[in-house]
């Protein structure tokens, strides 16, 4: 896996670029100096923390025949500002899943998924208490 970053414009704006080809824009805080021209780096991880637990959530329901029509996920996170570096000590993530789905399946999923499958939530994890919630709709 490699990424290559390159500073596009201002003190503090990168663009990041995958082995694919695909981007994404990264700038630091207007409190610093960032011009709000792409995601803060903590806010990188918090992505890759959805990203990686609904892909797992996704594989796992169609692994036990669920029938998810669609998935939204919202991630909220708090910071140990007081310390440096600041990171993360609550990560609060709440799937809303779409779909005839059986409640303990889903339940099933998303342990597995935080237990065992999402590498990201294994790293956060060490640092950070992840909750997380579903609602069924």
């Amino acid at each position: 896996m490699e990424i290559k970053l390159i500073r596009k414009s201002g003190k503090f704006n990168f663009e990041a670029e995958n082995e694919a080809g695909k981007t994404v824009e990264l700038d630091a805080k207007p409190a610093i100096g960032g011009e709000g021209k792409g995601f803060r780096p903590m806010e990188m991880l918090l992505v890759g923390l959805g990203g990686c637990s609904g892909i797992d959530v996704v594989n796992i329901l169609a692994k036990q025949k669920e029938p998810l029509n669609d998935i939204k996920i919202s991630i909220n996170a708090t910071r140990k500002d007081e310390e440096v570096p600041s990171i993360f000590d609550v990560i609060n993530i709440h799937f809303e899943l779409y779909g005839e789905l059986n409640e303990q399946k889903v339940e099933r999923a998303l342990n597995m998924t935080f237990d065992k499958y999402c590498s990201v939530s294994n790293i956060l994890g060490r640092s950070a208490t992840i909750n997380f919630t579903f609602a069924i709709i």
